[in-house]
């Protein structure tokens, strides 16, 4: 069975919601996003260890709002960047509920239907790491129905008072253990957890 790998950027006060850029996800009226932009461009250790994996990924699973931002700016983007071929190369799983949902990136397969059953179903076909990027209502839903195996947080020095959260009411409750972490100069925590 495949393990699946949340990899999550959070403020210290929990909130994962749009830490790219203002526009990122301003669902609930959320105008507060990049608000990790700045401490990451002055931090690049804390982003290589955030994707210093383990080098067992088979796939990557998307929410399909997030594959289209994240996926679609970094493949359209000009500027130098380390994910572009991993990108392309990754077969990438995206959750929608629309049947007839428009994948235009490489390697790409919808996984339509209610996500917990998808989800469930593409973890026991087959072996090694899934790693699931942002995606904040798919990862509840995950998390309510206990298919997270472990996390991957970048936990940055900043406070942001209100969004989406990492952990909401209805997450089942998990014994995690610390496989790794990282303390930047900057003051960023990577921490890998998995299940116990």
């Amino acid at each position: 069975m495949r393990t699946l790998i949340a990899v999550e950027f959070t403020s210290l006060d929990g909130i994962m919601q749009a830490p790219g850029r203002p526009d990122e996800d301003t669902s609930g009226g959320f105008d507060r996003g990049g608000w990790a932009a700045d401490h990451m461009a002055h931090d690049p250790e804390a982003g290589a260890a955030a994707m210093a994996g383990s080098g067992a990924t088979e796939g990557m699973v998307f929410g399909r709002r997030t594959y289209g931002d994240l996926v679609g700016h970094w493949l359209s983007t000009s500027e130098p960047n380390p994910f572009t071929d991993v990108l392309r190369a990754t077969p990438k799983f995206v959750a929608s509920r629309n049947p007839a949902a428009d994948l235009p990136y490489p390697n790409s397969e919808l996984v339509a239907g209610e996500a917990v059953d998808t989800i469930a179903r593409i973890k026991a076909e087959g072996d090694g790491e899934l790693v699931m990027l942002g995606s904040a209502t798919l990862l509840h839903s995950l998390q309510g129905a206990d298919l997270i195996d472990g996390y991957i947080l970048t936990i940055l020095p900043v406070t942001v008072g209100s969004g989406k959260r990492l952990f909401v009411d209805g997450t089942v409750p998990a014994t995690l253990t610390l496989a790794r972490s990282v303390v930047t100069r900057q003051g960023a925590i990577v921490a890998e957890y998995r299940r116990a």
